[in-house]
This record gives structure tokens, sequence and C-alpha cells, in this order.
């Protein structure tokens, strides 16, 4: 029943290439982006759940103030 309701859509084998190729664009950008990113940003997004929240910077203590 359902292959018959699929079959009688119009233009419907061109939606796996579309899903294909979205998927496969991500995965490339993906792998791309983790080639080129800087080293010094993934250790400290590494770092980040074993800190205690203490930060040097003088923008987030404000925050922490508000």
């Amino acid at each position: 029943m359902y292959k018959n309701i699929l079959q009688n859509i119009d233009n419907i084998q061109v939606w796996p290439v579309i899903s294909f190729v979205i998927f496969f664009l991500f995965f490339a950008l993906l792998l791309w982006w983790v080639i080129t990113v800087d080293k010094k940003y993934v250790d400290e997004m590494g770092q980040k759940p074993l800190s205690d929240g203490a930060s040097n910077n003088s923008t987030d203590n404000l925050t922490r103030l508000l």
C-alpha cells in the first residue's frame, strides 16, 4: 500500500539525491572544520568542563554580579 502511494508522487526520485547531498556536505564541512580548527581553541574548550568557573575576563565578572 505505501509503495503505491510513494510511486504516485511526482519527482520522488530527486529527494534521496538531495538528502544525500545535504548529508555529504554537512560531514565534509565538519571534517574540514576539525582539520583546520586552532588547537588552542580545542584545548580551551576541552578544559571548560574541568574549570571551576573562575574567569579572568572582567566582563564575565560583571555579568555574574548582575
